[in-house]
């Protein structure tokens, strides 16, 4: 019988102790995020006027009414994000909003409305407003790409990783308004590469072979440009003496 008693009393307890929490998430979710409900971790760079602006978010709002996931793709968008987590807590009450920037790893420039923004590239080619960029270490950038455009993106990010495990240093990418793309090499100097994005891995491999020949027979210094638009009769002026 005492067993019993036992039982029915641990099940009541259980049970308000279950609509006491219930209630009390309820309440929570319903509740409205402030200014002062959001906290962004990772990054000292954003300010929450910074998120409501690139983003769909409007304070204040009820918790339940936060689209997370949409939320996270309007961010890395609008601010150039490697990667955003929006996440609702109940306790503590409030909006966590974690963020992981890009790496500049070259100066950019590109137009938009008519406008030069100017800003950063990283190595998968994305452009980074500079305002929204991580600027530590950027004294040690030494490439510049103007022209950038969303759909030249894989293509640069092709010719800044080739620079890690060669002796090829692009001081310069120019993609023209119709997408002629010239480039500036340290030792070769112009290097003009035409419209063909599916081609640059063999243009690149061209570049790191006549660099490497004409090296070798101290030809460097009497390059004027190279023209390789068409990668089967590559062709190379020489200064004149």
């Amino acid at each position: 019988m005492k067993d019993k008693q036992k039982g029915k009393k641990r099940r009541f307890f259980l049970l308000i102790t279950f609509l006491f929490f219930s209630s009390y998430a309820t309440s929570k979710i319903l509740k409205k995020v402030r200014y002062q409900d959001v906290s962004i971790i990772g990054s000292e760079l954003f300010s929450i006027d910074d998120i409501v602006a690139n983003s769909s978010l409007n304070f204040p709002t009820p918790l339940i009414s936060v689209k997370t996931t949409y939320t996270e793709k309007e961010l890395k968008k609008n601010l150039s994000l490697k990667n955003v987590s929006v996440s609702r807590q109940i306790f503590p009450f409030g909006l966590k909003i974690l963020i992981k920037t890009r790496t500049p790893i070259a100066y950019g420039e590109r137009i938009f409305k008519g406008e030069t923004i100017t800003g950063f590239i990283d190595e998968d080619g994305y452009f980074i407003n500079e305002k929204y960029s991580d600027q530590v270490n950027l004294k040690k950038l030494s490439s510049k790409i103007f022209g950038w455009k969303e759909n030249f993106r894989e293509t640069i990010s092709k010719f800044l990783n080739s620079q890690k495990n060669s002796d090829i240093e692009f001081i310069t990418m120019t993609f023209s308004p119709n997408g002629f793309l010239t480039v500036e090499e340290k030792s070769l100097k112009t290097i003009l590469l035409g419209f063909n994005p599916k081609i640059i891995e063999t243009q690149i491999q061209i570049i790191s072979d006549i660099k490497n020949q004409m090296k070798d027979i101290n030809l460097l210094e009497k390059i004027d440009n190279i023209d390789i638009t068409d990668p089967n009769n590559p062709k190379i002026k020489v200064f004149k003496p």
